[in-house]
């Protein structure tokens, strides 16, 4: 019942209420964002959704125009491509918010397994063992929160199939209050390599 009817109108609800409350902070980032360098606000990326759909992602730009676009971040050396404002949002992952409204639409929940880019064949191969590819992708998860950029494609699997197995309303506040001590830690965050500090 939980995954069926209360999860999904939990995200609507809190989605609604989120894009409220950070609709002037997110018009301020977007300020910054056209200051800071030239291109769009936002950036969007096809993304692995539920039953292995494709859906497309939004976040705010958080790299210069002329990055890769569909390529992991953490196999970039992004030490020379960022400013240091990109650095910051992508730090405190203030480039996440926009993805409210993915929740609001559907194709994404406040916890669940982080959508994998189109392209992430071993991962999403990966995650087929262990059926995290059949439940609705997260803004955070249980792998977010246990190591994010830093865990291997088999580690980061094995903890969705974990939250997969594990799934209900305390898990997912586990992971949800889980992620605000992480961010604030900027823990996990391997941006170019998990060898970069």
């Amino acid at each position: 019942m939980y995954q069926k009817f209360f999860k999904r109108l939990i995200d609507i609800v809190l989605s609604g209420i989120g894009i409220v409350v950070t609709a002037i902070p997110m018009l301020v980032v977007a300020l910054l964002i056209k200051i800071d360098s030239p291109g769009p606000v936002f950036f969007k990326q096809k993304r692995v959704g539920i039953h292995k759909t494709h859906f497309m992602i939004i976040k705010f730009r958080s790299m210069p125009v002329t990055a890769p676009s569909d390529t992991p971040t953490h196999l970039m050396d992004t030490a020379k491509l960022l400013s240091p404002f990109q650095e910051k949002i992508r730090k405190y992952s203030i480039d996440e918010i926009p993805q409210l409204f993915n929740i609001f639409a559907g194709s994404m929940s406040f916890v669940g397994p982080r959508p994998a880019l189109w392209n992430q064949y071993d991962l999403i191969e990966e995650r087929d063992k262990y059926g995290a590819n059949d439940v609705r992708p997260g803004l955070t998860g249980w792998a977010q929160i246990n190591g994010r950029d830093e865990l291997s494609i088999d580690v980061k699997a094995a903890y969705d199939g974990e939250y997969v197995r594990k799934l209900s309303f305390l898990f997912d506040m586990k992971c949800f209050f889980g992620t605000f001590f992480k961010v604030a830690k900027a823990e996990g965050v391997s941006e170019g390599g998990p060898s970069r500090k």
